[in-house]
């Protein structure tokens, strides 16, 4: 197990670094790799530059918003016990989406904290999906029935307001449709500092993930606050989806098929199931969102299209095949 897990981060590792570079070289400008180091690091190269300012903050965004909503994704499914937990199905995408919709359209001089304030909006959907489903406990059933009714009310506020703005591609428009054309390093400074606070708080708690999988009695017995400590991973998940949605928008199945595909390639232990998830996080946003420029191009399709296309069967496929769920 330990040889599948070491072969399985070391091709997620180069299939990553592979793509990275072809996605650098996709479109009407195309350079060597030799000219893009000598662009970056020797001297200066137009082509080279204008890659580094229209390619790179978008390829770099994709992958901290693939790691970050996957990494969630783990976490709503180590804290609901549900493998069908995902921060778009129940939620908590949309009421960030929302509150980063909010702030764009009326207040967009507070750009720089537009993930803090979707983080906000990420807790708030987050209370209610815990309160609305709770009735003498929390049934993951329950969570996930009430998620998709808060998630679409949130989506229907945040198309309404996007109606209202004239559905302009720049600002509000963006972060409904998860477009991400026009992101600058702006956004990337902005998105940086929350995902490797939150990727790190995550692969903190790796251990009590493996905890939470037991039975509560049991964890219990071990000296764990069960409680809270779903509470605690529960936040860090609300801020990984959160900052990814205010910049990238929502992503949807992303944090569904990538712990799945994770747990079959390096097991369920979340101390290698969380940094895994992240890397080929980062890969599969990177692939959607190339795959969407250059699919349709001259016309772009965005990678929250591509990830609904391909989520909404695995979905399917994976609620066919629960027990629990799926009768």
């Amino acid at each position: 197990m330990k040889e599948k897990r070491i072969a399985a981060f070391v091709i997620m590792l180069i299939l990553l670094v592979g793509l990275f570079f072809a996605a650098v070289n996709i479109g009407s400008l195309k350079i060597s790799f030799q000219e893009l180091l000598k662009g970056l690091f020797v001297e200066y190269n137009q082509d080279v530059a204008t890659i580094y300012d229209l390619r790179f903050p978008r390829i770099i965004i994709s992958m901290l918003a693939g790691a970050a909503v996957a990494v969630s994704g783990v976490l709503f499914q180590a804290v609901l016990k549900n493998p069908l937990a995902d921060p778009g199905i129940i939620g908590i995408s949309s009421g960030a989406s929302f509150a980063a919709v909010l702030i764009t359209a009326f207040a967009p001089t507070l750009f720089f904290f537009t993930p803090f304030f979707a983080f906000l909006g990420g807790v708030a959907a987050f209370i209610m999906v815990y309160s609305l489903s709770w009735k003498g406990g929390l049934s993951p059933l329950r969570i996930i029935l009430v998620g998709v009714a808060v998630d679409a009310m949130f989506t229907g506020l945040s198309s309404a307001l996007n109606s209202m703005s004239g559905g302009n591609m720049s600002g509000v428009a963006a972060i409904v449709n998860g477009n991400i054309t026009m992101k600058t390093w702006d956004d990337v400074k902005t998105l940086i500092p929350y995902v490797v606070i939150g990727l790190l708080l995550a692969a903190a708690f790796s251990g009590t993930c493996n905890l939470l999988t037991l039975e509560d009695k049991t964890a219990r017995s071990l000296g764990i606050n069960v409680n809270v400590m779903r509470i605690i991973i529960s936040l860090i998940a609300v801020l990984l989806a959160s900052i990814s949605t205010a910049v990238a928008g929502i992503v949807s199945f992303l944090g569904l098929i990538v712990p799945h595909v994770g747990r079959i390639l390096v097991g369920s232990d979340h101390k290698a199931l969380i940094p895994f998830s992240a890397l080929f996080g980062a890969f599969t946003f990177l692939l959607a969102d190339t795959v969407g420029r250059t699919i349709a191009a001259p016309y772009e399709v965005s990678a929250s299209i591509i990830m609904s296309v391909v989520g909404g069967p695995f979905f399917i496929i994976l609620l066919r095949r629960s027990k629990k769920y799926g009768r």
